[in-house]
């Protein structure tokens, strides 16, 4: 007699058994592979290697998974600690959570919309907001902070992700193609910047984010001494 998983399902007995946890850890793993779109109930059994209904065993359906799926993703980034000096500890979590979605960069437009967040997401967020109100933050400042922490930060790497080539040798490779054909005359300031700036040896896009993740916290240190 064939052996069977927990749910039923025929196949070899070194089957690890399905759980919540491998349904999300699949999904999330589709996800980086092929993108969201891709990440169905089909092809999540197809990957686990059962038949769909065995899946809602685990999760109730689709929308559930994208609820784990970025409560996995927030429980990756870095948590900042509640009084810890507010400045370096925001500049962490910030650098933690840009390289949490360039390894992940289906997540970033879900981050903020799910109406039943995880125990991560939730953690995270009251973790972020206790750091800033143990120092100094008033509750509308603190609310100020996160917003403009969270918008730049999941800016920057909504436009990491957009952009051509998939490093900077490659984002140099479609300035040159883009620039290359350009009258200098017509555009002046374009191609001045393709050949001065983005082609030059060493030029990374990815080092704009600490110049500007620093203006950020420049900016709310001042506006949290000015009260």
């Amino acid at each position: 007699m064939a052996a069977t998983d927990e749910d039923g399902e025929g196949g070899p007995a070194t089957r690890p058994p399905l759980t919540r946890e491998r349904v999300l850890g699949a999904a999330v793993a589709l996800a980086d592979e092929e993108g969201i779109g891709a990440v169905t109930m089909r092809a999540l059994a197809r990957r686990l290697g059962v038949e769909a209904m065995s899946l809602y065993h685990h999760v109730a359906g689709k929308e559930q998974i994208l609820d784990g799926m970025v409560d996995l993703v927030f429980g990756e980034v870095d948590l900042p600690r509640v009084g810890a000096p507010w400045r370096p500890a925001m500049r962490a979590r910030a650098a933690s959570a840009r390289d949490v979605l360039g390894r992940h960069p289906w997540a970033t437009p879900l981050l903020d919309s799910r109406t039943a967040p995880g125990p991560a997401t939730l953690l995270h967020h009251d973790r972020v907001l206790g750091c800033l109100r143990a120092d100094g933050f008033s509750l509308v400042m603190a609310a100020h902070a996160v917003a403009l922490l969270d918008s730049y930060v999941y800016g920057f790497a909504t436009q990491e992700a957009a952009l051509p080539g998939a490093d900077d040798d490659g984002l140099a490779e479609a300035a040159a193609e883009i620039t290359g054909g350009l009258d200098p005359d017509t555009y002046p300031h374009l191609v001045e910047m393709a050949a001065d700036h983005v082609l030059r040896p060493g030029y990374s896009f990815g080092d704009e984010f600490a110049f500007g993740l620093e203006l950020v916290l420049e900016g709310l240190e001042r506006a949290l001494d000015a009260g």
